[in-house]
């Protein structure tokens, strides 16, 4: 599989922008940072300079050589050339989220106030639509997107758990972003963790179901019985 060269360096763009305002910041940053907030938006946590300034670009830097070489290990690694501007735009979002929440934290570390309990989900609702809208456009793989034992075993289950599971995906991260500015406080990470979780409960029943009604299903490796003429 070939990366596209112009994805790429904008991802190393993100990443030395971040190293870069670590670098730039720690001279004059205090010893104690904030590195966590309640779901009130106020700050809950605090570390020192490493934890604060360079545990997330160290983490963004470890998900982009993730994904990068995920592909290289997949089993079904010749369909991602089919939907490679799609893995980009998957793997360009999440970076963008984690240098979004970076960004706040250094805002906050120059005296500025950030209402943490609204801008993040309002980051979360967008990386939700981004990936919604991502998944009608992905081919079976096994890193990226539902992957059941069935949408794995059956095209129809995976077609077809994606292109509603999109739908479904693209729905919540609209509505987290419309509560974000009038729901309670402690109301948002409730939605969004009961959206999430609902989701993945109606992924194992929807591919369950579409998968037995597809004729075309095969078993999942290693899961056939095995040939009696080579069976001890």
């Amino acid at each position: 599989m070939k990366a596209t060269g112009r994805i790429d360096a904008l991802h190393l763009t993100i990443l030395g922008g971040m190293f870069l305002a670590a670098a730039v910041t720690w001279p004059s940053a205090p010893d104690r940072l904030p590195i966590h907030w309640n779901a009130a938006g106020d700050a809950d946590g605090y570390g020192g300079k490493f934890e604060a300034l360079l545990v997330l670009p160290c983490l963004a830097l470890a998900q982009y050589v993730l994904l990068r070489v995920l592909p290289l290990a997949d089993p079904g690694r010749a369909n991602y050339a089919s939907f490679q501007g799609t893995y980009d735009s998957v793997r360009l979002a999440v970076l963008v989220l984690l240098a979004a929440v970076y960004a706040m934290l250094h805002v906050t570390i120059r005296g500025r106030h950030v209402d943490v309990a609204l801008v993040l989900p309002i980051l979360l609702g967008g990386l939700f639509v981004v990936l919604g809208n991502s998944f009608g456009k992905l081919r079976p793989n096994w890193f990226v997107g539902i992957r059941t034992p069935w949408t794995l075993s059956s095209k129809a289950a995976w077609t077809r758990t994606h292109r509603v599971g999109g739908w479904l995906m693209v729905a919540l991260g609209l509505v987290v972003m419309a509560a974000a500015p009038f729901a309670g406080r402690r109301a948002l990470p409730v939605l969004v963790i009961g959206g999430s979780v609902g989701m993945a409960v109606w992924s194992m029943a929807y591919s369950y179901w579409v998968w037995r009604h597809d004729p075309h299903k095969v078993p999942p490796a290693g899961t056939s019985p095995a040939d009696p003429a080579h069976s001890a």
